[in-house]
């Protein structure tokens, strides 16, 4: 474990490092480009002052990550140690290509809305088409390879234990990696909020891919180390994208980060711990959710305005309170998600 702890920080300052040298890059091109930010008329008006900042920033984010995640496997490869660990299929190329595909995914859009010059890009039916396939395409990979000749297909629920999903899975995960793409995606709507949410997540996600889990699903260094790179990735955009933000990671960061998240959690069998671990993503979507169910039903809206962080901006919250005050609850749940999955550990 101690040999997976290490590589996962060395992963961390590494997509920290190459992150935090090629954003002031990109944010000098993006500039040069036009590519800014157009803000909804829909959303609170304190926002059309960040009209014109750089977007796109998942670009250096995603990329950062990748780099980091497959020098750190080529580098365990080398030595002969995780060439059966890091580089098999489902494994880290599995998840970093899950994580490109819905990153350029997320490009496209935020292209199109650039230079549309328009809030909206793709269609929300085309952008759904578009998680949907690269979600059918990971599971039916996953499916195919197995870990061990075959993929439990089984979720693990804290003082309960395993549950068998049979085929009922393979849907149950393609609707968790697209509901926590989208989930992500709506958390990204404040300075830094993502940035700082991101790290949390990533950290509670390599905890418990440490665990020596019993059955087909092994102690998964590999994950580690992808969960290491996005936290550095994603600590660099903070760096940068923290009240006032000089750039925003789009939806290009911002899908690629969720797809991801629930990609690891399949992969290390944490699929219900995913709720605490990304707490705030899913407070997020259920705001939203819920918001559009009242209106349609009853004419009435439960908030000031969804998603959440939004109600509390138009009830007179400063933007970095929201931020920071988000993150404490994120923390503290992960940490409640972190005591829950060793006690998972000790049921099986």
């Amino acid at each position: 474990m101690n040999s997976g702890i290490l590589d996962g920080f060395t992963a961390l300052f590494l997509a920290f490092l190459v992150t935090a040298v090629a954003m002031p890059f990109a944010i000098q091109v993006l500039t040069a480009f036009r590519a800014g930010q157009i803000i909804s008329r829909d959303g609170p008006e304190s926002h059309l002052a960040k009209q014109g900042t750089p977007t796109m920033g998942g670009i250096p984010l995603v990329a950062g990550l990748i780099l980091a995640s497959a020098v750190m496997g080529l580098i365990r490869d080398v030595h002969g140690i995780w060439s059966e660990v890091c580089l098999r299929a489902p494994g880290m190329l599995t998840v970093l290509a899950i994580i490109l595909g819905n990153g350029l995914l997320g490009f496209l859009d935020d292209y199109l809305i650039i230079s549309r010059g328009k809030s909206l890009g793709l269609k929300a039916r085309q952008k759904l088409l578009g998680q949907f396939i690269l979600a059918i395409a990971f599971v039916a990979w996953l499916a195919y390879t197995g870990k061990e000749g075959i993929y439990p297909t089984i979720i693990r629920i804290p003082f309960i234990g395993p549950i068998e999903l049979g085929g009922w899975y393979w849907p149950f995960a393609v609707l968790l990696i697209v509901a926590m793409s989208n989930a992500v995606n709506l958390t990204d709507g404040l300075d830094g909020l993502v940035g700082g949410l991101a790290p949390i997540t990533a950290m509670g996600l390599a905890w418990a891919a440490l665990l020596p889990l019993t059955g087909a699903i092994p102690m998964d260094p590999a994950m580690v180390i992808v969960c290491g790179a996005i936290a550095g990735a994603s600590l660099a955009f903070l760096w940068f994208n923290a009240h006032p933000a000089k750039i925003f990671m789009g939806d290009t960061g911002s899908l690629a980060l969720g797809a991801g998240f629930a990609a690891i959690a399949i992969l290390t069998k944490q699929e219900f711990m995913l709720l605490f671990f990304g707490f705030i993503y899913v407070i997020e979507a259920l705001s939203v959710i819920t918001q559009v169910i009242s209106f349609k039903t009853t004419g009435k809206r439960i908030f000031k305005m969804s998603p959440i962080h939004h109600h509390f901006e138009l009830s007179g919250w400063p933007e970095e309170k929201i931020v920071v005050r988000f993150w404490i609850i994120g923390l503290l749940a992960c940490g409640l998600g972190i005591v829950l999955s060793g006690k998972m550990m000790r049921l099986w």
